[in-house]
This record gives structure tokens, C-alpha cells and sequence, in this order.
């Protein structure tokens, strides 16, 4: 071991936010998949009605997800290893996986601020089609296939209409909703709302994760550059 003093120091507080970012990693990782697995997301984006599959722009993110929360978890055994060793070529490499890191993370960020409202938005418009199909009293051949989609999103998410039902829809919600009375019904959240509320939780989530590793990445590169410094101006250095 070549370095000392404070270099020293700045050598194990790398390594012990190395492994912060490692355990954040996998942290992020299993997230994902449960966000992946969740009975309330899957049992929604799963739908299919005349033809068109639910819209699958929230697993987009998820998958992102889930390389992301690999990437890190070995590019932080890789600072942890290159930290204890005082290995430049190491840290060199690890400094490089980090920059690109954080500009994806960035960029990624960026995304997910101008299509934040999409997820929501998509899946209540499926939720519409399949709303104005249900209520559809001419006898559409599709109607059956609607009242299914509309009787998942009514189970999976304790709701039942739009918020701003027609009276229409208020005759047959005894069938639409079977398992709300009346009283049910007119205290009940709009599926709406519900889906906002659901997927708006789950971003907010994914932010203030995106939001902590974005710091420890920070402190990660100054640490670092500090201590590749250090281990090329050591006495044993050559």
C-alpha cells in the first residue's frame, strides 16, 4: 500500500461509498423487478382490447431500470476493488463507467420530466375506449371484451367510471361495478384519478432513487480523481 495521510482516508471513504453505490445498485435492481412484477401495474398493462395491447411505455422505464441497477452494481465492485488494490487503470476504467453513468442517469431524468404525465395519460385513454364500448347500447360485438378490460381496472384499482360518468353509465355500473352498491359508487375514486394516483407514486419513487445515487455518483468521482492523484504522486509511485 503506497499512499498515506489523507490520501489514505479519501482511499476508504471511496471504497465505503463504492459500496453504497453497489447495495444501491442492487437496490434499484430488485425495485425494478418488483415494479416489473407488480399485480397492480402487470395486471393492467397486460390487457388487450380489439387488438391493441395496453400501452407499454411504463415498462420501457422498468427495463431501463433493470440494466441500470446491474450496470451499477458492477461498476461499483469494480470501485471497491480498484480502491482497495490502488489501482489507477482500475479507478481509470471505473471513473469512465461512472461519467457515462451519470449522463444516462441525466438524460434519462430528462425524459422521464417531459413524459411524466404519458404513462398515466395512455392507460386512461385505453381505459376510455374500452369505457365508451361497455356503455354502448347498439349490441357492439365488442362490447363483451370491453366490459372484461373495464371489470380489471374496476378490481385492480378499487374504482369504478371516469369521475364524470353520464347517466348512461350510472344505470348499468350495477353491472360494470358489480361489487360496489350504489352509495359505493357515488363515494368511489374515478378510475382516473386512480391511474394518475398509481403511476404518479411509482415515479416519485424511481425520482428521489435517481435523485440519491446522482449524489453518491458525484462524491464517487471526485474521490476518485483525489485518489488516482494521490497514488501518482506516492513516494512509491513510478
Amino acid at each position: 500500500m503506497v499512499v498515506a495521510g489523507c490520501t489514505k482516508c479519501i482511499k476508504y471513504m471511496l471504497f465505503f461509498f463504492n459500496f453504497i453505490f453497489w447495495l444501491a445498485g442492487g437496490v434499484i435492481l430488485g425495485v425494478a423487478l418488483w415494479l416489473r412484477h407488480d399485480t397492480q401495474t402487470s395486471n393492467l398493462l397486460v390487457l388487450q382490447f380489439e387488438g391493441q395491447q395496453a400501452p407499454g411505455t411504463f415498462y420501457i422505464s422498468v427495463y431501463i431500470l433493470i440494466a441500470v441497477g446491474a450496470v451499477m452494481m458492477l461498476v461499483g465492485f469494480l470501485g471497491c476493488y480498484g480502491a482497495i488494490q490502488e489501482s489507477q487503470c482500475l479507478l481509470g476504467t471505473f471513473f469512465f463507467f461512472l461519467v457515462i453513468l451519470f449522463a444516462s442517469e441525466v438524460a434519462a431524468a430528462i425524459w422521464g420530466f417531459m413524459n411524466r404525465d404519458t404513462i398515466s395519460k395512455e392507460l386512461i385513454n385505453f381505459y376510455d375506449s374500452a369505457y365508451i364500448k361497455a356503455v354502448d347500447v347498439s349490441g357492439s360485438p365488442s362490447k363483451d371484451a370491453a366490459i372484461k378490460v373495464l371489470d380489471v381496472f374496476h378490481n385492480t384499482l378499487d374504482c369504478c367510471g371516469k369521475g364524470d360518468d353520464t347517466a348512461l353509465f350510472k344505470q348499468v355500473a350495477g353491472t360494470l361495478c358489480p361489487r360496489k352498491s350504489p352509495t359505493d359508487f357515488v363515494r368511489s375514486q374515478s378510475c382516473h384519478d386512480k391511474l394518475i394516483e398509481l403511476f404518479s407514486e411509482k415515479l416519485h419513487l424511481i425520482g428521489l432513487a435517481a435523485l440519491v445515487i446522482g449524489i453518491i455518483m458525484v462524491f464517487e468521482m471526485i474521490f476518485t480523481m483525489v485518489l488516482c492523484c494521490g497514488i501518482r504522486n506516492s513516494p512509491g509511485v513510478y
